[in-house]
Formats: structure tokens, sequence, C-alpha cells
């Protein structure tokens, strides 16, 4: 039996800024220090480089205190291996600082040490490291004041998560990572962290732990469940200096089976609130208690809103948002009641500001920022959403496809659980919000002008046309309206038009340059082309014109006291393509470099400087000098859509680093603009791009618009940072988002979707999705396949499926002799009484006039974890068994799935990938398994397997002998045939 071999070359990850010390990686057991060359098929790169794509998104804490400084409110988020830090002000919330955690965040809490003015920060993370940060105000960063290592190579890890918790007179920190221990981290005299130590824990199944208020002596409850189930309330007092638990001074026995959650009062009234599903309950040490019924719901959220601690806010597991309040007389709790506030996404955190603004932080939808008003609106709801924070996870399924047919894949994502499900569309690129549009076709260049040179804002539009020039300009209502400029030119086509220096204006015509006052809006100067030619291209700054007028010629114009000057004429070897003359040394407003595209090279001039030959035939098209977070850059864009770079030396001249890039199919124009004080490039073209500089490096995003043919920048007082764009048929003007973004579209469906599938040839997705059924007191399920255009993402049909069947699996494919692509659906009946699935389906649908077609239904003795497309054929993975299936067409023309062949040999096949006649097999706790399929036997047949028992999450192939999984510890490998 053959090996698969862990490729240790799997994984690189980058750190930068950690806030914990960087953890050595621990090599795997079996892995081999020198693994031998892969045969030529299979070659790959040394490492393979693991990035993120999108930054974590899912709240799983949050809280609120004065951390950045004595006076100012802060919002303190926790996403997985990031925090943010926001600063409550009259405007909102505003962003400090977004950071990296070296780890998954298990814990965060906020507390103030003594004689200190602003708060600290602790964290802990789920591989049991732990820090102090604080905020330095001076530098405006964060410091760790303290940091270690609580992890305990023979504890047993606890199955309710870790708990972290900070004593409120910060006399010690109190951990909760393995079942029967309690580590504390105790404070010193000067606020310091000491030596950890561990207490014995007798409860065994812990649900929650919390500091009491206002005791002498730091004091946890604990919320357990003993052996028979049965679950109860115990107090300890911690004794530092003896290292041991003291028994506490109260204790609750036989709560209700539900609780699972622990609220600590202030002092004085201090005791603990204990939530429950069916009811609430209050109690302390002095002979209180206080209980309240309340609709079954699971809470595992709450905020204190007062600061005398009478009210708290809970979320439940349906996004429902209530008030509780504790009636008091003095220091005594009289009652308790609740009150329904309204709905908000489902909460995993909730943290109030101030004045009735809450922040809700939610892993399964988009963390909200809410107000709550005093009077109900129209629906009954005390709750008005402010600000939504969009949240990708949690990501149960996704495919890449190319909806808008631009070349460019994009992300559709099952995201969401429960009613805050949805559908996810992500893409890289730049969206541009449209301000305003109307028909216009045959536009050839735009261009936009100030009223004066020194004016910040842009005032003119100048639209050219193959026969004629329109100019627009902003009137007193700040309305874009026609008008006309005297000592322009509106007879014939504008090539280009720029502000010049002493206010003047530069109009350039096939036949001449104009020069034209701002302030009288006439001509000042002319010149004109010799006769027998014409300018064809032309550029321009504030003191320079280039002019190519065929033949070759090229005329170097400088404007002199309002004068054009005509001071150099030269003739090259070829016809010229297109020239460019925006400065890009320190003088803005002057170049002593010109960059001129020919019909067999490009060279920059203004003598013959630099020659660069491109090769292959196609002409440059748009060539722009450019500057790009200080280094000097020269484009040069070809009309077939493809685009040069080079670092260009503004000094001499000189050309490096020459790199090529497929930008579209069709010729690029290249155009600068500013967006938030910084300079970009607009490469208009059939998939128009914006270039842009990040960390001295040039990187291209997609911008959401189709067939763009020109652009200019049009900043004006009403369009800010606005660009006015012109496509065959529209001519609109739009602001541009933020640069180095991704476009996120959410599809809400109030329903989780669990799988989801394209195809291209129906133009449809398929998605199982589930919704819960909380009228009746036992909750049920209702399945469905639903059919959505992949477009509009309108819901065009919905299968439903059996009661208590679920859909597990899906994919789009065709069968051999049936060119014709279906959606193949894999089931399982989940029984109540069952431990494992027993029965299931393959459901084969056919797309026909926007409907599913129902073609074949084949019964399997198991759950359909998996399907994929092999030879033709369908590969199913049935609870244990690999099975492989036939297409058969019958001769009334009917189809049925036919079985050929299995294999067996797992504990749980989850998931399969399939390349050529090889199978990788993802097992439950088996790891990894290629089997082959064998046409001559009709068998499939166990090629290697790896021995290192891992729970699969997913698998992937890379080629025929490199394989990719990931397993329930949040860890990818790779693994290698040989």
């Amino acid at each position: 039996m053959a090996h698969l071999h862990l490729v240790l070359r799997g994984v690189l990850v980058i750190k930068k800024n950690c806030l914990c010390p960087p953890l050595p990686c621990p090599a795997p057991a079996n892995s081999a220090p020198n693994p031998p060359p892969l045969p030529a098929a299979a070659e790959m790169s040394k490492w393979n480089y693991v990035v993120t794509a999108h930054k974590p998104t899912s709240v799983s804490h949050s809280c609120v205190g004065n951390f950045t400084g004595p006076h100012q409110l802060n919002l303190i988020v926790a996403k997985c291996t990031r925090i943010e830090i926001h600063l409550l002000t009259p405007q909102g919330l505003q962003p400090m600082l977004d950071a990296p955690i070296y780890g998954r965040i298990a814990t965060i809490e906020l507390f103030r040490p003594h004689n200190e003015t602003q708060d600290f920060l602790f964290i802990a993370t789920e591989r049991y490291k732990f820090c102090v940060l604080k905020w330095d105000g001076e530098k405006s960063e964060l410091l760790t004041i303290s940091m270690g290592d609580v992890s305990d190579p023979l504890g047993c890890p606890t199955d309710n998560g870790q708990i972290g918790i900070v004593d409120p007179d910060c006399r010690l920190i109190g951990l909760h990572l393995y079942d029967g221990l309690f580590n504390v981290i105790p404070f010193d005299n000067k606020g310091q962290l000491t030596d950890a130590f561990d207490i014995r824990l007798e409860e065994l199944q812990v649900l929650d732990i919390k500091f009491l208020y206002g005791r002498v002596k730091p004091t946890i409850v604990v919320l357990y469940q003993d052996n028979k189930d049965a679950r109860h309330v115990k107090t300890y007092e911690v004794a530092l200096k003896d290292k041991d638990f003291v028994e506490g001074p109260w204790s609750q026995n036989n709560l209700e089976n539900g609780a699972g959650l622990l609220i600590p009062v202030l002092a004085p009234l201090g005791g603990v609130i204990i939530i429950g599903e069916e009811t609430i309950v209050y109690c302390n040490g002095n002979s209180t208690f206080k209980a309240m019924p309340i609709k079954q719901s699971i809470i595992r959220a709450y905020g204190r809103v007062d600061p005398d601690g009478s009210r708290y806010l809970l979320g439940d597991n349906t996004g429902t948002l209530h008030l509780l309040v504790l009636a008091r007389e003095g220091e005594r709790v009289t009652g308790l009641k609740i009150e329904h506030l309204g709905e908000t996404s489902i909460a995993s955190s909730i943290s109030y500001l101030d004045n009735g603004v809450v922040y809700v932080g939610s892993r399964f939808g988009d963390s909200q920022l809410v107000k709550l008003n005093l009077l109900p609106d129209a629906t009954g709801s005390f709750v008005e959403v402010l600000e939504r924070y969009v949240n990708l996870g949690p990501i149960v399924d996704f495919c890449v496809v190319d909806l808008d047919r631009q070349g460019q894949g994009q992300v559709v994502t099952c995201s969401g659980a429960f009613k805050d499900g949805s559908i996810r569309v992500v893409r890289n690129g730049i969206g541009i919000n449209e301000q305003a549009s109307v028909e216009l076709q045959g536009i050839s260049g735009l261009w936009s002008l100030k009223s004066s040179f020194s004016d910040p804002y842009d005032m003119y539009l100048v639209v050219s046309f193959i026969s004629e020039t329109r100019f627009m300009a902003m009137n007193m209502e700040d309305v874009l309206e026609e008008m006309e400029i005297e000592g322009f030119d509106a007879q014939t086509q504008t090539l280009f038009c720029q502000n010049g220096i002493s206010d003047l204006l530069i109009q350039i015509t096939a036949n001449s340059v104009r020069l034209v006052s701002c302030t009288s809006r006439e001509l000042v100067d002319q010149w004109n082309a010799p006769e027998g030619f014409s300018v064809n291209v032309a550029s321009a700054n504030a003191s320079q014109v280039l002019l190519a007028t065929g033949g070759g010629h090229v005329v170097y114009l400088e404007i002199r006291n309002a004068k054009l000057v005509e001071v150099k004429h030269a003739q090259l070897d070829h016809e010229v393509s297109c020239v460019d003359l925006n400065p890009v040394g320190e003088n803005p407003q002057y170049s002593s470099l010109a960059a001129i595209g020919l019909w067999t090279d490009i060279r920059a001039y203004l003598e013959l400087i630099r020659k660069e030959n491109l090769g292959g035939a196609i002409v440059p098209r748009s060539v722009l000098l450019c500057t790009l977070e200080g280094v000097s850059y020269l484009l040069c864009a070809l009309g077939d859509g493809h685009l040069f770079s080079f670092v260009l030396n503004a000094s001499t001249g000189e050309l490096t680093d020459r790199k090529k890039v497929s930008l579209g199919t069709q010729p690029i124009t290249l155009r600068t603009f500013s967006s938030k004080g910084t300079t970009h490039v607009f490469a208009s073209s059939d998939r128009p791009t914006v270039i842009y500089s990040s960390n001295k490096k040039l990187l291209y995003s997609n911008v959401n618009l189709k067939g763009v043919n020109h652009m200019c920048p049009f900043n004006t007082a009403t369009f800010p940072d606005s660009l006015a764009i012109a496509k065959q048929s529209e001519f609109s003007i739009g602001t541009i988002g933020d640069i180095q973004n991704q476009q996120l579209r959410t599809i809400p469906l109030n329903e989780q979707p669990k799988r989801i599938c394209h195809q291209e040839q129906s133009r449809t997705l398929a998605v199982c999705s589930f919704v819960y059924n909380q009228d009746s007191k036992e909750q049920s399920e209702a399945h469905f396949i639903r059919l959505l255009d992949h477009q509009t993402f309108e819901f065009l049909f919905t299968h439903p499926l059996d009661q208590y069947e679920c859909g597990c699996s899906m994919i789009s494919c065709s069968f051999s002799d049936d060119n014709k692509f279906y959606y193949c659906v894999g089931t399982s009946y989940v029984l109540p009484e069952e431990y494992e699935p027993a029965k299931g389906r393959i459901l084969v649908f056919a797309v026909e006039d926007g409907r599913l077609q129902l073609v074949v239904e084949k019964e399997t003795k198991g759950a359909v974890y998996s399907l994929n497309a092999l030879n033709g054929k369908l590969l199913a993975a049935i609870n244990q068994k690999i099975h492989l299936y036939n297409w058969m067409t019958q001769e009334d023309g009917s189809h049925e799935l036919q079985s050929e062949c299995g294999h067996h040999g797992h504990i749980l096949a989850l998931y399969t990938q399939t390349r050529g006649d090889f199978i990788v097999v993802g097992d439950l706790m088996k790891s990894i398994t290629l089997l082959v399929y064998k046409h001559e036997e009709s068998a499939i047949e166990e090629l290697a397997r790896d021995y290192n028992p891992k729970w699969m999450t997913a698998v992937e192939m890379i080629d025929d002998y490199i394989y990719v999984g990931a397993e329930n510890s949040y860890n990818l490998f790779t693994v290698r045939h040989r």
C-alpha cells in the first residue's frame, strides 16, 4: 500500500505587528525531511503562499469602555483573529484601529487596574495564549503590557468553550480552559500580572462562570451540570494565598435544564441572574430568589444598560431583542420584568453605548448599530437600525462564477444562519456610484476644465464628437447645462483639452492649437497646422504641447507670455500612434520627458533618450507618464487589451522592470484621476480597470462597469472626486468607491442556505436551503431546492423535499451520450430515532422554462454526502461507501442511474474530488484516501492513503499528484502521491 506524504511547504503564513509573540509551528510527526523530487507532471513552486482574501467579519465578542482615553468611550470588537477599536463621537462610531492578533480570539475583557485612568484590554486565544494591551495616546498605538501561555499538555479541553473573566476589583484574572481546573492569574500591588496557578474545580461540566460584585474576597459563581443532567449554581471564594477555593456564601440547586447563561448584578444589589430557556431567575446570598417564566428561547448574549445594573438587554436565537428590568426597593430586588423591543440580527454580543444606541454583534448575520426609541413604530418595534456591518460568515458553501462574462471570477456564497441566511456575491473591484446619466452616442473624448488655473474645482466639461464639440458647465443650481466658449472651435472634433498657465484654456483640434482666456473666454493665440498636414494625436500640460501631424512628424510647442511658441520639429522613422506629456518630475507644470508610441515601438523623448521595442504586431494605442506613491512609471496600452508597465527614471529616462498584463480584449485609453488625495490611473476598455499602487507595487482592480470608451476626472463642489464616463450610448457622472476594495452584494433569503451550484448553460443557480418552523412547540425544519436567475437572483422555482429529508450535496454535470446539463442533488433522511441516516436519494433535475423538472430519482442506503462527475458518470459518497453510477437511457426515452461499482473502507466518506480517473476522498476521521477508477475492470481501487488521523472538512486536487485538505482544527495541509 502506498502512502500519501505530507508536504511541509504547503502553508506559508506571514504575520505583521503581532500583539502576541509568534508561535513555532510543529512539524507533523511523519513528515519527510527531504522529500524526493516530483515527476515532471507534478512540479509545483517551492512554497504555496496562503493569504487572506477577505478579513474576518464574524463578531464573537464586543465590549465598551474608556480604552483610548479617560474621557473617550470606545467600542472594541473581536473578529476571529482581529480586533477593531472604535471611538464613539456625536457623528457615530469612528474607526480608530484594526489590529491583527496571532491566534483565534476566545475571550476579551476590559478592566481598569488600580491607579489607572483608562481601561486595559485582556485577550485570550484558543491556543491558550493571553496578553494585556494598553493604548498609548501619544503614539496612537497599542502596547503589550504582559503576555503568557497558560496551556496544560495534560489537561482535557472544555467542551463548552473557554471562559475568561476579570475580577471587578482587579485582584485576579480567571480562566476555565480545561475540565476540572480553574486557572488564576493574580495581580500584584502595582497592578501587574504575576505567575499563574491552577485550582482544582470539582464541577466537570461547567456551563458558565462569573465573578460576583461587591465581595470582600474574590468570589466566583459557577453554573454546571451534574452526571444526572441536572443543573445547579455554586459559589466559591478564591483564596490567593492558599491557592485554593473556599466554600462560597450560597448555592442554588435544581435549576431549569435549559439554564445556560449567568449575568452578575452590580453592587449594592449583588447576586446573579440565571438565564434559562423557559425561565429567568435572580438569586443572591440574602435568601432572595425571584423567578419569571418566558417564552421558550435560547439567550446567549446580553448587555448592561444602566450603571447601577437594573436593566439588561438580552438577545435570543430568533434575533429578538428583549429588555430585562430588575424591580427594586433600596438594595433589594423585588421582581423581574421583561419587555419585547424588536428584531435585530441574531446576537452573539450586545454592547450598550450611550443615549439609546446599541451595538449588536453577530456571528450569523450582519452586525448592527441600532437605536432604541421611546415610542414604537408602525410594526410595534422600538428598534431602529442605524447602520449595518457586513458579515460574510458563516460560509457553508460557495461557487466561483463569471456572472458578468468579463473574464473575472466572482464568489457566490451561502452565508449566514437561521433567519439571517443569505447569498453573497463577492468580487474584487471598485464600485462606481452613478449620480447622473443621459443617453448620448458617439462620444470620442472627454475633458474637464477649471474656471481658473488655481481653482480647486472643475467648472467645464468638454465633450467631443466626430464632427463637433459640445461644452457643459455647472450653473448656480449645480445643474450641468450646455453652454458656449467663444474662443473654442465647436464645429470640429477636439483631440485634447487642458488648463494652461496664465489662466488659459488649451484646445487642440486637427487643424490648430488654441489658447483661450479663462476670464473672457475669447481666443488669445492660435497655432495652425502646416498646409497639407493635420494633427492626428496630441497631448499637453499646463505649459507644453506635443503634436503628431502625420508622416512621423512631431511638433513641440511651449506657452510663453500667453503665446504659443514652436520650439522643435522632428520627423520620426514611423507613424506616431499616441503621445503623452504628463509631468513626472518635481515641477507639476512642466515635463522634461515625453512618451511617444509608434507603429513599431515606444520611445521616451524630447531628445531621443530611450527606445523600447514591444514586439508583436499590435500597435500602442495609449501611453501615459505618471507618478504613483512617489515612483514614476511609463504605461503603454496596446490595441488588443494588453498593458506594458515600466519603472521610469525621471532624470535619465531609463526604463526598467518591464511587465505585461492583460486588462481586456479591446483598445485601452489611459487617464489619471485623483481619489481622496491619491493619484490613480483609469484604463478605459471593454473591461475597465483602475491601476493603483500599494507598497510601491502596481495593482489592478476591476470596475463594476462594462465597456467604458472614455473617462475624465470631474471634481466639482457638487460631485467631489467624481468621474465623467462615456460608454457606447451613455454618458454618466459617478463617484468612485474605495480603492483596494472588494464589492459585495447581498441577497437576503430569511432562511439558511446549505449548498449552491451554478449552471452556465441555463443561466441559473440552484440552492439547497431550509427554514426553521417556530410555530409548533417542537421545532421542525422544511428543506427546499430553489432555482434562481444567476443575474437577478430572483426565485424562479422551488422544489420541496420530503419530511425529514435534507439536501447534502449538489453538482451540475452532463453524462456520456447526453450533452444536456443536469442538476444532481444528494439528500438524506434525518429521522429522530436514527443515530446515522439510513436512507437518502439522488435527484436529477433538468431546467426547462425556468422550472426544475425531476428526471431521475434514485434511492440510496444512506446519506449522499458528496457528488462528483467522473468521465461521464456520477460518483456518490454514501455513508461509508463510494458508488459509481452509469447514466442509462431506456427505449421510451426515460433515464435511470445504474450502479456500476463501489469502494468500501471508510468511516464516513464526506468529501470527494475527481480528476481524470483519480478520486480523492476526505473521511470523517481517516484523512485523505486516493482511489483510481479502472475502466477495463469496472472497479475502483485504493492507490494510497494518509494514515494520520484527521477530521476532514474539505479536500481538493491541485494536480494528479498533489492534494490539499482542510481539517477541523482550522489547518490546511497538502499531501502528495508517489
